[in-house]
């Protein structure tokens, strides 16, 4: 790693000395600042952690009641030993953020994960300049350009009022932390009625307390199975194939992830439709955002990382994979209630 980074890579994680803390750490460590609370870089047993306001909830959600939770606004600096900290939005949901870090005239920012489409549901992405920026790759190929939102959200549309002129249920799996509001914000809720899993109602309460407007849903198991026809049902995709789906009767089933864009995936998803829809950058964006960083060095971490770092370093910059431990796209499985963890 070049001398001049602020950051080293450890066995914890990410560590800043000059503040002596750790960015998303995957062991437990003293300090940890969190840029969001997806389980591959929220992590419990840390002894405190810093995250922005807009996350405190999702955070202790994650990482249990008895937590050491501080939190700072967006673009509030905290002073961390020799090091000035500042978090930043990061686009990727609710409460995520870019970390950036200034010491001895250095700058560099941890962008967690992150994306540059507009989404109703969290900060809009900000570009950061620094000397050093750490990117994820998770869609870090050319094949992964991400048509407009608007397109996706209609197809959805057109599937549930389809199934819905059926009598079918329409069960719509994505990750119950940003992915599941996401769309909850983005369909047409006057077609139907909207039900959720457990593990989404919990997660998409603490959006409603934190003023995100959403159309209103309910909590599938508190609903007698009669009713269920022509509605909509979100829940992560951990639930597909378990005895909770069995409750929906006659229904179809989609997945709305990045990953609908690789052919074949819908079918190793065993679901009726996919739909391409992603909370992260695609390619084109990653690229973009890296650019308006003007960053001279980067690290990538973990996904499609080969193929973004060879690009970068054609066009000049200093740039490396580094190995961590996030996952980028993973299944969430979020406080699930008790009447649904044996299901599950």
């Amino acid at each position: 790693m070049s001398h001049e980074s602020l950051l080293t890579l450890t066995d914890c994680g990410l560590y800043c000395g000059a503040g002596d803390f750790y960015i998303d750490p995957w062991r437990p460590v003293e300090r940890a600042f969190i840029t969001h609370s997806h389980a591959d870089h929220a992590r419990v047993g840390m002894g405190r952690y810093l995250t922005v306001a807009q996350g405190a909830n999702l955070l202790r959600a994650r990482v249990g009641d008895d937590a050491n939770i501080s939190t700072a606004a967006y673009g509030e600096t905290v002073r961390a030993g020799d090091a000035n900290v500042s978090f930043h939005p990061a686009g990727h949901v609710l409460g995520s953020s870019q970390i950036r870090v200034e010491s001895r005239g250095q700058v560099w920012v941890v962008s967690g994960d992150y994306k540059s489409a507009v989404d109703a549901t969290c900060e809009q992405f900000e570009p950061i300049r620094c000397h050093g920026f750490v990117s994820e790759a998770t869609f870090a190929l050319p094949i992964y350009r991400w048509k407009p939102q608007e397109d996706t959200f209609a197809e959805i549309n057109d599937w549930w009022r389809a199934n819905r002129a059926e009598g079918k249920a329409s069960i719509l799996y994505g990750y119950a932390l940003g992915k599941a509001q996401r769309m909850l914000a983005g369909v047409d809720s006057t077609i139907g009625p909207i039900y959720t899993h457990g593990a989404v109602e919990r997660l998409t309460q603490i959006y409603r307390d934190e003023g995100v407007p959403l159309p209103p849903t309910q909590y599938a198991m508190t609903v007698a199975k009669k009713e269920f026809a022509g509605s909509l049902i979100l829940a992560p995709p951990f639930a597909n194939g378990s005895a909770w789906i069995r409750r929906f009767g006659d229904s179809s089933t989609a997945l709305a992830s990045g990953w609908m864009q690789i052919r074949g995936a819908r079918r190793r998803r065993a679901v009726d439709r996919g739909f391409v829809l992603s909370d992260h950058a695609d390619w084109p964006a990653l690229l973009n955002a890296i650019h308006a960083t003007s960053a001279g060095t980067g690290w990538v971490t973990p996904g499609e990382a080969e193929a973004l770092v060879r690009t970068l370093v054609e066009e000049g910059l200093d740039a490396r994979g580094v190995r961590t431990e996030f996952e980028g796209e993973l299944d969430e499985e979020a406080a699930l209630p008790a009447d649904e963890a044996l299901d599950a």
